[in-house]
């Protein structure tokens, strides 16, 4: 089943130094890019990421700093790689959780203000996680019955995770989900606001779920002591708090978030 896009949809991976998403850099970045009259586009970044490379992320995409010296850094591509991704929906396997939040923290590294608000983030693996619960070696093999060649490798992924989307929608067309509540739909559909709203675990404010969206749309914390509270009451009750959260170890994202919501608050 071909896609329903009324704009652009870019699947893309991304290979890095590590799994650490603020400190760790990317080191490959492949975005495959399909347009709604069906066209596609690909292009694929090596990057120079100006830290060392983990010998576990080595072991399992096999780059190493010797390789990358003679690449661009990120910061020389960024604009080359926002222009690409222009009016663009994003999709990717485990993108939520890693591939998102790692290239919104490079994009604000380099000064490039990507806006995610007015785009659909679909998450393969989200959707596959639901419906069987594997991984992308496994869910290609499992979906397109064939094995997947070259894995670990940013545009082998790519184009393996848009060949799964596909065969997602023709197996689950028609498949029917009960949730906690007991309510069942149909929710796997060629809709990217229906694959959007399925790809999410939670609705999230920020980029790693660290503060998610009440029914109110009001930010909640989703960690720690706070767990649960509303960002803003606890900026009230304790206003250190937010001094802690900025000199820690949080995404610049989440960072940025809770600053305009600290901003927002009516002086009590």
């Amino acid at each position: 089943m071909e896609l329903n896009l009324k704009k652009p949809l870019a699947f893309f991976d991304i290979e890095a130094t590590g799994l650490h998403i603020i400190h760790d850099r990317i080191v490959e970045i492949s975005i495959l890019k399909i347009n709604p009259n069906g066209t596609k586009e690909n292009k694929t970044w090596l990057l120079n990421p100006e830290i060392a490379i983990s010998a576990e992320a080595e072991q399992i995409h096999g780059y190493n700093n010797n390789q990358l010296s003679g690449q661009p850094t990120f910061k020389l591509v960024a604009k080359e790689i926002d222009r690409f991704l222009q009016n663009c929906d994003l999709a990717g396997y485990n993108a939520l959780k890693f591939d998102i939040p790692m290239l919104m923290e490079e994009f604000m590294r380099a000064g490039i203000d990507f806006d995610l608000n007015k785009r659909r983030l679909i998450d393969v693996q989200n959707i596959f996680m639901k419906m069987e619960q594997r991984t992308l070696s496994a869910a290609y093999k499992f979906y397109l019955q064939r094995e997947l060649d070259n894995a670990h490798a940013a545009e082998a992924d790519t184009i393996a995770t848009y060949e799964i989307l596909k065969a997602q929608l023709d197996k689950y067309e028609n498949a029917t989900v009960k949730d906690r509540s007991g309510n069942v739909s149909t929710p796997v559909k060629n809709d990217m606001d229906a694959l959007h709203a399925f790809s999410s675990h939670h609705r999230n404010a920020d980029l790693m779920g660290q503060i998610i969206l009440n029914e109110e749309n009001e930010e909640i914390i989703n960690f720690g002591k706070h767990k649960g509270k509303k960002l803003t009451e606890v900026f009230l009750k304790e206003p250190s708090y937010y001094d802690w959260m900025m000199r820690g170890d949080f995404p610049l994202y989440t960072k940025n978030l809770i600053t305009k919501v600290k901003l927002g608050m009516k002086n009590p």
